[in-house]
């Protein structure tokens, strides 16, 4: 299979209404649970007319992208909803007097754990379900041999809810991470070189020890989270020539507070591991990018006698005078959530990400700076008008006003 990053995406002639940018990419990172956030995140886009041309995505990110590009415009918040529906349920745990009732944060925590337990030994309908035998009992060199759940609903699930015919006509570029078991080394499937399927959606989510690796074309593949959790290097690894707007949707924020015990400290843990140093990433980025512009004005101001040196042409290969919005927003969780937060499937906390996805899209779209172009060719702006700082700042400053 062939693996080529900065093959161009669709053009962005319809994507947003009102944006000067060319192409519009969704990234979305892995999280298990979490992953709702990220619909919700992407209703209100939709609703703003802002569709993207490149989706990629990495575990639970991977399974709504094939959501998102395996479905027409006007369908698909209604197959991610029905999606998330299908793979939380009203925990019996809740019973009749918690589901709307405030609660402590020491309760919520509390729980949010007994959910989270009720996952590990049911399983989540539509997406896995425990085996009966463990993997001690079960023939050395089998799936079961190798992990906790069996994952053929998720299958049956993706078929349903997923037009793979629609991927593979490659009206959206969609790109998905995993990892090679053999190799140890990361993998995309990009449907700009590959025919996407069901398989390559379940290989970029199976995280082991509890799901089993995918055979793909001879190869086994686990869960991409485990090298990278966020497909941003991928999508920006090659110029592109486009103006580009980037969503960038992080499920684990890489700030945090100190922990104060053992609990918090395996919060931190998975914040910190499954972040992907996705802030030293885009700093990477832009560093390269203000090169490659640079190289696309020395390339124009070389003599002729120049241009067709080897050096001249290497040169011209990565020159690129594109211009970039990275839009970042990052799921800052409550702490009652917890360690358990990323396999904790109840609906009510289901409907809690997707809220806060939805909101916080919201209030990053009222910034007018999300669809304007840098000044500079080749330059790259990022925001995050989500980060506590700017939060502390905007109500600092209207406290003033106010007075």
């Amino acid at each position: 299979m062939t693996r080529t990053a900065g093959a161009r995406a669709p053009a962005a002639s319809a994507c947003a209404t009102n944006t000067p940018f060319q192409s519009i990419a969704l990234l979305l990172q892995g999280g298990g649970a979490l992953g709702a956030y990220q619909a919700g995140v992407y209703e209100a886009l939709a609703e703003h007319g802002i569709e993207p041309t490149w989706i990629a995505g990495i575990s639970i990110g991977a399974i709504n992208s094939a959501i998102i590009a395996g479905n027409p415009a006007g369908e698909r918040v209604a197959k991610l909803r029905e999606f998330w529906e299908s793979v939380t349920t009203g925990s019996a745990i809740w019973g009749g007097w918690l589901p709307h009732t405030p609660l402590a944060v020491s309760l919520r925590a509390a729980v949010n754990q007994l959910s989270a337990g009720e996952v590990l030994a049911r399983g989540v309908p539509g997406f896995f379900s425990p085996r009966l035998l463990p993997p001690p009992l079960q023939p050395s060199g089998t799936p079961g041999a190798t992990s906790w759940y069996d994952t053929g609903t998720l299958r049956n699930t993706l078929k349903h809810l997923v037009d793979f015919d629609r991927i593979n006509r490659r009206e959206m570029r969609l790109s998905i991470g995993a990892v090679n078991v053999r190799t140890g080394n990361f993998a995309y499937f990009d449907n700009a070189s590959d025919r996407i399927g069901p398989e390559h959606v379940m290989a970029s989510g199976a995280l082991p020890p509890g799901f089993p690796a995918v055979e793909i074309d001879g190869e086994h593949y686990w869960d991409g989270g485990m090298v990278s959790n966020t497909p941003l290097d991928w999508v920006l690894s090659a110029p592109s020539e486009l103006d580009t707007l980037v969503f960038q949707v992080d499920l684990w924020s890489a700030e945090g507070a100190l922990p104060g015990d053992l609990m918090s400290v395996a919060v931190r843990m998975k914040e910190i591991q499954y972040s992907s140093r996705t802030r030293a990433a885009t700093d990477e980025f832009r560093a390269k990018q203000r090169l490659r512009a640079a190289f696309h004005v020395l390339q124009r101001q070389l003599p002729e006698s120049l241009r067709d040196t080897p050096e001249a042409k290497t040169l011209a290969e990565i020159a690129d005078p594109a211009r970039y919005n990275i839009v970042q927003l990052i799921y800052r969780s409550p702490t009652y959530e917890g360690q358990s937060k990323d396999y904790e499937f109840s609906r009510r906390t289901m409907e809690e990400h997707w809220r806060s996805g939805y909101d916080n899209a919201l209030t990053t779209l009222a910034h007018p700076e999300v669809m304007t172009l840098p000044d500079d060719p080749g330059g790259v702006a990022t925001y995050d008008f989500l980060h506590p700082s700017r939060a502390r700042a905007a109500s600092a400053k209207s406290e003033k006003e106010a007075t």
